[in-house]
């Protein structure tokens, strides 16, 4: 809306730089609060901080010059600038590199992948403030009460009211948040909150889509976001089968280990120790029998003396 909050000669505070700022700082604190709360190796926050910042920023504008790669044959330089950029690009790209930066330190990335994800959600849902600043991400012309009018040198057109879909996903990706934060305290499996994460985020974002009108191409009928969103929502779907179908396996093999072990066990008795084993075996049975009879016995003496009264 208003980008510009404040300049300094030819230095300037721009709204969607502080946003950004903002949610990146918040979500390193509340990672390294959390993961020491957990008892976690929490120095590795800021270290992982910065390879998601750095592969996002790669990732999202990869993304974005595939997107835009005829304009990109045209300008290159119009496309690798600064502006532009495609979220989901990002997400994939920091993910993954956090994964392979994890194995080399020998960490559990499902861990750290539920620990960080709501903090993912919660920077994103400032970032998407940063966007409504800059007019960036607009939404389609309504005439509904919801609609803003941005101010001439936004990025969004002026003058018309648009749907304010910036506000839509920030307000979305902070009740992501929200619902992470809650599921993380009853997890059930490692790597759940991610792919709960990956879930909301896909679902949220398709809807929102219907209601933009910025350039961000598209796919057939969809926008390339929309496209893959159902990727990103199938994956976080099929991650929590294929874990518990892990765990299942799992479970069964070292069952499977304690009945082999046990089996071997008695494989290695020697026929002496088998003759012990039967011996006391016996000698627990002829003591039952002996306690059996001798209660028929005094319950028998009882009777005939009740009979004599």
């Amino acid at each position: 809306m208003y980008n510009d909050w404040l300049s300094i000669g030819k230095f300037t505070i721009h709204g969607y730089g502080v946003m950004i700022a903002i949610g990146f700082a918040l979500a390193i604190y509340v990672s390294y609060f959390r993961a020491k709360k957990k008892g976690m190796n929490y120095d590795v926050i800021p270290d992982i901080a910065i390879i998601a910042m750095i592969g996002g920023f790669l990732g999202a504008k990869i993304l974005y010059i595939i997107v835009e790669f005829k304009a990109f044959l045209q300008d290159p330089l119009s496309v690798i600038g600064l502006a532009g950029f495609v979220v989901y690009g990002g997400i994939v790209a920091a993910v993954g590199l956090s994964a392979l930066w994890l194995k080399h330190k020998k960490l559990n990335f499902l861990d750290y992948f539920d620990l960080v994800m709501p903090q993912v959600a919660l920077a994103q849902g400032f970032g998407r403030l940063g966007c409504f600043f800059a007019g960036c991400c607009y939404g389609a012309q309504t005439d509904s009460f919801l609609g803003i009018v941005f101010p001439k040198g936004c990025c969004a057109p002026a003058g018309v009211k648009l749907w304010p879909t910036q506000l839509f996903s920030s307000g979305g990706d902070f009740v992501i948040a929200l619902i992470l934060y809650i599921c993380s305290a009853k997890r059930k499996k490692k790597g759940d909150i991610g792919a709960l994460y990956l879930i909301l985020y896909g679902i949220g974002r398709f809807i929102v889509e219907f209601f933009r009108n910025d350039p961000r191409g598209a796919v057939g009928a969809l926008s390339t976001s929309q496209f893959i969103s159902i990727f990103i929502v199938v994956a976080g779907i099929a991650f929590m089968v294929i874990l518990r179908l892990i765990d299942k396996k799992k479970t069964a093999e070292s069952a499977e280990e304690v009945k082999t072990e046990a089996a071997a066990e008695n494989e290695e008795k020697t026929p002496e120790e088998s003759a012990e084993s039967d011996e006391e075996k016996e000698t627990a049975e002829s003591g039952e029998e002996k306690e059996t009879a001798e209660s028929g016995e005094e319950k028998e003496t009882a009777e005939s003396g009740e009979d004599d009264k």
